[in-house]
């Protein structure tokens, strides 16, 4: 593989088809819409292929929204937590739906909305994030519905459907299965039901991890075939992030200088787990490494093993490096690490602290022949500042 390849995120065209044809196939069997949520994937450059199989997108932000009008092509589905004054009515331009996050917002924003719709062809759709006070997140930093959230509105601030609402939106999954999805219409219905039959759309937000092994797609078919059936006046939209990337891509690295202390061995590598996979830090877990065995649990295995690391960052954050992995040869400098499964919240999360360079982007097609999309320079540091 050519130098410029590593560091870089390589995506691959024939895995990211497979999802989305699964996606496709359950969307039109379910009668749900499925939208594509850029705060999980943002790479433009890919957006023709995804367009091939959804037709829209679901934007958090103006960039996102703006985004997607210029690249994607379809106006979004957008949701933030607040609106601006200052950019709203831009945002507007962007926008096929609107959902706010709280009553303020909504009475805040209101009329701004009610003259664009009288004054455009392309009236927005207005929604409201609900709370359905459950989820079965089980970590914290990514739970929603967790006691104190700044998410949504809870049933008992939202006792009818205000004047010109025309959805409601909940999102209480993160790389859940369709059981919890299940489980949390139970809340929906309980908290909101006697609300559902006055709207003309349900987005049950993200965190439906259709693609991945396991994951029970005849259960979730058969649960919106149910809700459907309930309650027949609504379009049910859903807006997954990771399942659109699952396993389509990896992050190539490479050794730069191994070191011991304690009888740990760290093999720092030329990408950091802060600057290039944050979320194996938050969420955290341990990604899986080609060729090499994760341990979980060192505590039983002798890590003084001449084939186990620590795999290091090359940031000066101390706790940037993850470990350990058993290797099957001892690793020397200038190996090739290759983290799976590094294309979705990945590059919409990267940073350069430290000043360190960003990995490239590139995609591998159907014909296995490799195109690089983007490099990296001092420039694109040096500008974030100008």
């Amino acid at each position: 593989m050519p130098e410029t390849y590593n560091p870089c995120y390589i995506i691959e065209e024939k895995k990211l088809r497979e999802n989305l044809t699964l996606l496709r196939q359950v969307s039109q069997t379910a009668d749900i819409k499925i939208i594509l949520a850029l705060k999980a994937f943002a790479n433009w450059r890919i957006f023709p292929i995804i367009r091939e199989y959804v037709s829209h997108t679901t934007a958090s932000s103006l960039f996102e929204a703006h985004l997607s009008v210029e690249e994607f092509g379809t106006k979004t589905y957008t949701y933030s937590p607040a609106y601006e004054d200052d950019t709203f009515e831009e945002l507007m331009l962007y926008s096929d739906h609107i959902t706010f996050n709280s009553l303020s917002q909504y009475h805040h924003f209101k009329a701004l909305v009610e003259e664009w719709n009288r004054k455009s062809h392309n009236p927005i759709s207005m929604g409201l994030r609900i709370n359905p006070e459950y989820s079965e997140i089980t970590t914290e930093l990514y739970n929603p519905c967790a006691p104190g959230s700044r998410f949504g509105i809870p049933s008992s601030q939202l006792q009818d459907i205000p004047e010109g609402i025309e959805g409601l939106h909940f999102h209480c999954l993160c790389e859940n299965d369709s059981i919890s999805l299940a489980h949390t219409l139970e809340h929906v219905e309980k908290r909101f039901g006697h609300l559902l039959s006055k709207i003309k759309w349900l987005n049950m937000g993200g965190g439906h991890l259709i693609t991945r092994k396991g994951y029970n797609i005849q259960l979730l078919i058969d649960t919106l075939h149910a809700l459907k059936q309930k309650h027949p006046n609504l379009e049910l939209i859903i807006e997954p992030g990771s399942a659109f990337l699952w396993q389509t891509g990896y992050l190539v690295s490479r050794v730069i200088d191994i070191v011991e202390n304690h009888h740990i061995k760290t093999a720092i590598l030329n990408v950091s787990f802060t600057c290039h996979m944050p979320d194996c830090l938050e969420m955290p877990y341990h990604p899986e490494v080609r060729g090499a065995k994760v341990i979980e649990d060192a505590s039983h295995t002798d890590i003084s093993s001449k084939n186990i690391y620590r795999l290091g960052g090359n940031s000066c954050l101390s706790g940037d490096y993850m470990g350990y992995w058993m290797f099957e040869k001892p690793l020397k400098i200038g190996d090739e690490i290759i983290f799976e499964d590094m294309i979705h919240y990945t590059t919409v999360k990267t940073n350069m602290f430290n000043g360190i360079n960003h990995p490239s982007l590139a995609i591998k097609y159907l014909d296995n022949s490799t195109e690089l999309l983007r490099n990296y320079t001092y420039e694109d540091y040096k500008l974030r500042m100008d």
